[in-house]
């Protein structure tokens, strides 16, 4: 088994990751290479949460007309979609045992979160994904991520992107030549308005000291590369 430098993960999973380059709401061929990335960390021994969006298929904040907070719980709910997807290929296609938990209520089709029972879990090397965000409107799925990964006490928080391998100072899909930021602090990141995370989770990871990888996870063994110390992506943290 490879030598790990972090034994208890949280990867936050965007709903645009679903999305794959298929243009679908959910892209088999983008779940089953996520699922096959977690794999692979889960055979090195690690420990794996994961938090999932859901903006493929829904934005709360980008419903016109509707009120804010029924269309952020309408967000809540596309991200169990996607849970549900995932955990359908890491069990059925991986044969890796899984466990959802969301936010909200749905005892039909997934666990309540409760924090104890999570952590249980990933020491049985099961692993959780927690869908429906933090269970509040307004609230993003990346304040979902940071908070979760400080509940179930997280070595780091790993924010996956697709088509971005890291932080940069300006939008690189507008400007070729944004300069790409390695290593910055949490301050740098809030004060710069990075498109890190949201400042509400941002803020969460700076009070607790939780390190943030950001890196594209569908490029190919970067997940493991992270996982067994490599630099890769931006880190952000109190240091730089």
């Amino acid at each position: 088994m490879a030598e790990v430098k972090y034994s208890r993960i949280l990867l936050k999973l965007s709903g645009e990751s679903f999305k794959g380059e298929s243009g679908s709401l959910i892209d088999p061929d983008a779940v089953s290479y996520m699922a096959r990335q977690i794999k692979a960390v889960r055979d090195m021994g690690v420990q794996l949460g994961v938090v999932v969006g859901g903006g493929n298929i829904w934005r709360g904040s980008q419903a016109s007309g509707m009120d804010r907070a029924t269309a952020d719980y309408a967000g809540m709910l596309a991200t169990v979609i996607d849970a549900l997807a995932l955990q359908d290929s890491l069990e059925r296609v991986f044969d890796i045992p899984t466990r959802t938990q969301t936010a909200l209520t749905i005892q039909e089709v997934a666990e309540p979160y409760i924090r104890r029972r999570a952590i249980r879990h990933l020491e049985k090397e099961r692993v959780v994904l927690f869908a429906a965000g933090t269970g509040n409107p307004f609230m993003t799925t990346d304040t979902a991520a940071a908070l979760r990964a400080i509940e179930i006490n997280a070595k780091v928080l790993l924010m996956a992107k697709h088509g971005v391998d890291g932080v940069y100072a300006t939008d690189p899909n507008l400007d070729p030549a944004a300069e790409k930021l390695d290593n910055l602090t949490y301050l740098e990141a809030l004060e710069r308005r990075l498109r890190v995370m949201d400042s509400t989770a941002l803020s969460l990871c700076m009070e607790n000291n939780l390190p943030i990888i950001v890196f594209d996870l569908f490029t190919p063994g970067t997940l493991e590369r992270i996982i067994q110390g490599e630099s890769v992506g931006s880190v952000v943290n109190a240091g730089g």
